[in-house]
């Protein structure tokens, strides 16, 4: 790979195609390449928006907008513009700017690039030996390229690189398509079976037109690649510089020849390979004929898969007419154990209770088993069991009644430990976990606020008294004992 500036700087070309208001862009370059095809190249303003809002959709378009888009894409490089002043009357208008719309080279091929997308499962790719034919033929006129004129000689080397283009393409996205998961998916219905025998033909008949055409094309470019290639690059490279162009790049001799060369070159590795490679044709006969195979061998399966439906049905059948022309349920039991298999009896271990431990009893005289069998699926679910909803108000009352209760004797305990309205950590008696856990809370409350103040539950305000706070006590639990800075609750006002 060779670095250039082209290949490394941003294509902001390709903005408008995902950009914020896409569904403009994209309908503004449409009607620019539509008008493109029908060689109407300058469009104005006025022209863009009549078109935009004859579909009901850009009913609500504004010219304004319209401007703003046409501005955007020029921006974008996706249109070149230039001030329209055959039409001035005045300085006025001439100040307003009137402007006519085209579209950049770059945007023409992007807009031939979206329609191919669009229509990419409609034109879908092939496989076609006439390619191969044409390529040949072409191939063989190398010897008659030093005798004929520049303008023949580019004709042939333009032909001859579209059919190698096409064949390139077609048979790379054909083996692709070929190879995808939805083909995979396909060859393992019973439907593939109805048209499998048409794609092998298809198959085939294009081997036989790579195997009848190759060799006669790489023993060609073989014998012309030194021979008479020269004179005939010679004349195209004269055609190609006699050709005026408008870029702003001067198009030099050398980047010509370089082309030229390089097309030829994948020409001839394609068919001949490079320095003792093995060549791309080759690789496609190889690919081509392992696509048959695995077809083949879909179709086999599913033919026997079928087969042994058939087969399994007419068993069954007749097993079904054994056990018809049974005497008694003794003999049909018999008849169960011969077809059902005591060759290879399955076994099933399980906490069985037997209602007799006498080895005489036969299986039959047992009380059966049953066995509830689970999916071992992740999808599968339980049934849930439908139940009436059931009234619990009485329930409901009594537990709010006891957690009514247990607050009332917390706060009961609470207003023993206060003292002139006070609460200090370092006179505390031993605590309880849960009065520890309510004082603790509303010391972190009165702690997170900027005036060290807070309400309790039943909306008791409170402040923090901080004034020896450097000093340390320990606060004794039934659980356990901790340090605290020595701190007091101050409760400001009696609810």
């Amino acid at each position: 790979m060779q670095i250039s500036d082209k290949l490394i700087k941003p294509l902001t070309e390709i903005k408008y195609l995902n950009a914020d208001n896409v569904s403009r862009y994209r309908c503004i370059m449409r009607i620019f390449f539509e008008n493109y095809e029908k060689l109407k190249y300058w469009l104005y303003q006025e022209d863009i928006y009549e078109e935009m809002i004859k579909d009901p959709y850009f009913a609500e378009y504004k010219p304004e907008q319209c401007q703003q888009d046409l501005a955007m894409l020029v921006e974008w490089k996706n249109l070149n513009t230039i001030q329209d002043t055959r039409k001035v009357a005045s300085i006025e208008a001439f100040k307003n700017k009137k402007y006519r719309y085209q579209m950049s080279e770059y945007s023409v091929e992007i807009e031939r690039l979206v329609l191919r997308l669009e229509n990419l499962f409609i034109e879908g790719a092939s496989l076609e030996p006439t390619l191969l034919e044409r390529i040949r033929r072409e191939i063989e006129r190398f010897p008659e390229m030093s005798e004929l004129d520049e303008d023949e000689v580019y004709i042939w080397w333009t032909d001859l690189n579209h059919d190698f283009v096409r064949l390139n393409q077609n048979y790379q996205d054909y083996i692709r398509d070929l190879n995808s998961v939805k083909a995979e998916e396909m060859m393992r219905t019973k439907e593939f079976l109805i048209f499998k025998d048409r794609l092998i033909e298809y198959l085939r008949n294009f081997i036989k037109g790579l195997q009848r055409n190759v060799g006669v094309i790489e023993a060609h470019l073989r014998e012309q690649k030194e021979k008479v290639k020269e004179c005939a690059f010679e004349k195209i490279v004269k055609h190609e510089l006699l050709i005026p162009r408008m870029e702003s790049e001067e198009i030099t001799r050398r980047m010509i020849e370089q082309n030229i060369r390089g097309r030829f070159q994948s020409i001839y590795d394609w068919f001949v390979g490079a320095e003792g490679a093995e060549n791309e044709a080759g690789k496609l006969f190889d690919a081509t004929n392992e696509i048959i195979r695995r077809i083949t061998r879909y179709a086999a399966q599913l033919s026997e898969k079928n087969a042994l439906g058939a087969n399994r049905k007419e068993e069954y059948k007749k097993v079904a007419e054994l056990f018809l022309h049974c005497k008694d349920m003794s003999e049909a039991h018999k008849m169960s154990a011969m077809v059902f298999g005591l060759e290879r009896p399955y076994h099933l271990a399980g906490d069985l209770i037997r209602e007799t431990d006498s080895m005489n009893q036969g299986v039959y005289e047992e009380v059966p088993l049953q066995l509830n069998l689970k999916p071992r699926i992740r999808t599968y679910r339980e049934k849930s069991k439908r139940s009436g909803i059931r009234e619990s108000a009485e329930q409901k009352q009594e537990t709010r009644r006891k957690l009514l209760q247990q607050r009332q004797e917390e706060m009961q305990q609470l207003k023993q430990l206060e003292n002139n309205g006070r609460i200090e950590f370092a006179k505390l008696p031993v605590l309880k976990p849960r009065i520890r856990e309510i004082l603790l809370k509303w010391l972190s409350d009165a702690m997170e606020d900027v005036e060290f103040t807070a309400r309790t539950d039943d909306g008791r305000r409170y402040i923090l008294d901080r004034t020896c706070m450097g000093e340390k006590c320990v606060v004794h639990c039934e659980d356990g004992n901790f340090t605290m800075p020595k701190l007091a609750i101050v409760f400001q006002e009696d609810m």
